[in-house]
């Protein structure tokens, strides 16, 4: 087994000091000398050699996942050492938690799955060949195994776009011709696996979270029909029960189907925003309400709880200024609709960019009516102009259908949780555009301003982010916005399975 030294010399920056690192201690002394720009190299380096580890990891795991299936019975290796899946075994052997344990045996599954050109599955002692390495070779999602094994994703990353996209639909019983049948199979296959490509490509520069729901959106516009039947079937999967604990305190657990998920995020989000960060510039009521909460002694939780009852209680005839503050909650939901006023298969809600059915954006229109946002093909809204000092409610509007919430890479803050940021400071002729607006949260805006950091755009090309030394990087849209304003043509060309 490797030593600690062994492991230090593989950290090129570290070893750069001059000093032998034979122990965790020393090289924590070393660190604490160390500058900044060498510390964050330091920490560069080791996840590059702690994803090389992983790979080996996730296919050790893979091998355990496959000896440990259920048709193995008590011979399965899982099962021989006393654990009743392969995950319990792979936690126990690691020491990680049962997500973890679960997504490794999870994605080194992946790796052996029949349909990777890998051959039978490996026994106790065997060897088993390299799976197919392009995508027109394969499985659809050859594409993720190529780029685990060049070290362009991680297996959390690979877990993600994987779920995410989950599998093309299957061919329509209908369809008997067997060329057609073949055809149609094999331009689904084509499709997920160039979604599959793209979404590597864009694996560093988005968080985990954002990749699997860039997949997921992808999957919908590719699979718009099996969109509206995942909905309707998580709407099935709804529930609430009450219990009662072992402490005799009733407790509830409820499951959510896509629109209660985002309702109640938007609920609670009126109410705990300012506690949670939420925009400093708003009018004087809402500024004496974020000042009373802040000062209230109940806990997050408590508040969400107390919220939750008055909700219960007040029902429909619930004054909205007693119950939610000075603003009424409500999910807005976003579809792009062409000139001829056809809509997009999908909708996705403004905050949390939820993809939905394109039906259920049509049936909130009718309930509750719409804003119409004229943009480009680029997502950007036309100028307003310079009438005021703060962005106007629809010019707000306008920003949350371009940007999605903060624009800083990494954020995952909502739109609502957001300020809006002239690029052009005002107190200097800057307008109040669109094009010079982009929403920043409120965290990343005070970092902004009091960290030496700036924005800057071109027309109407990427935002760019400067940074005190004035290297400069683009401040991409969401994931899921890239594809909402591909032209009117859903899903787009790109990954559309030829008819």
């Amino acid at each position: 087994m490797a030593v600690f030294t062994d492991v230090a010399a593989l950290i090129p920056t570290l070893c750069g000091v001059g000093a032998d690192v034979d122990d965790a201690e020393t090289a924590r002394a070393q660190l604490m000398l160390m500058t900044d720009a060498d510390v964050v190299k330091v920490l560069a380096e080791t996840a590059s050699l702690a994803q090389q580890v992983e790979q080996i990891q996730v296919a050790a795991a893979g091998v355990i996942a496959v000896r440990s299936k259920r048709e193995n019975g008590h011979s399965g290796l899982s099962a021989s050492r006393g654990h009743k899946s392969a995950a319990s075994l792979i936690q126990d052997a690691t020491g990680s938690t049962k997500s973890e344990a679960d997504r490794k045996a999870r994605v080194g599954e992946a790796l052996y799955d029949e349909g990777d050109g890998a051959g039978a599955e490996p026994t106790s002692g065997e060897s088993r060949p390299e799976p197919a390495a392009e995508a027109d070779a394969g499985p659809w999602h050859a594409p993720l195994w190529k780029a685990m094994r060049q070290g362009r994703l991680t297996s959390a990353q690979f877990d993600a776009i994987r779920r995410g996209l989950g599998d093309p639909p299957e061919v329509p019983a209908g369809m008997t011709d067997a060329d057609a049948r073949a055809r149609a199979h094999e331009s689904a296959r084509a499709a997920w696996a160039q979604a599959a490509e793209l979404l590597v490509d864009e694996a560093s520069l988005r968080t985990v979270e954002e990749l699997w729901q860039q997949a997921r959106t992808i999957r919908d516009l590719l699979d718009p029909e099996g969109a509206e039947q995942r909905f309707l079937r998580r709407f099935e999967n709804r529930s609430f029960r009450t219990y009662r604990g072992q402490d005799g305190q009733k407790r509830a657990s409820m499951v959510l189907d896509d629109e209660g998920d985002v309702f109640l995020e938007t609920v609670l989000g009126s109410a705990l925003r300012p506690r949670r960060g939420g925009p400093r510039f708003v009018d004087p009521d809402e500024k004496a309400q974020a000042a009373s909460l802040a000062d209230d002694p109940r806990t997050n939780d408590q508040l969400a709880y107390d919220l939750i009852m008055d909700v219960i209680r007040a029902g429909a005839l619930a004054d909205a200024e007693s119950v939610f503050g000075t603003r009424q909650a409500g999910v807005r939901l976003v579809r792009v609709v062409d000139d001829q006023g056809s809509g997009a298969p999908v909708a996705y809600s403004e905050d949390h960019l939820v993809a939905v059915p394109g039906a259920v954006a049509d049936r909130r229109m009718c309930e509750s009516g719409f804003v119409a946002v004229t943009v480009d093909s680029c997502g950007n809204p036309l100028d307003v102009g310079r009438e005021q000092r703060l962005f106007t409610p629809t010019q707000r509007i306008a920003l949350a259908v371009r940007d999605g919430g903060c624009r800083w890479r990494g954020c995952d803050r909502p739109a609502s949780y957001c300020e809006a940021h002239h690029i052009d400071p005002y107190s200097e002729g800057g307008r109040t555009d669109i094009d010079a607006g982009i929403l920043l949260c409120r965290y990343h805006h005070m970092t902004l301003h009091h960290g030496g950091w700036r924005i800057t755009r071109n027309g109407k090309d990427d935002f760019m982010l400067h940074d005190s030394s004035g290297e400069a990087s683009a401040m991409r849209t969401r994931g899921v916005l890239s594809y909402a304003w591909s032209g009117m043509d859903p899903p787009p060309r790109r990954f559309r399975p030829a008819a």
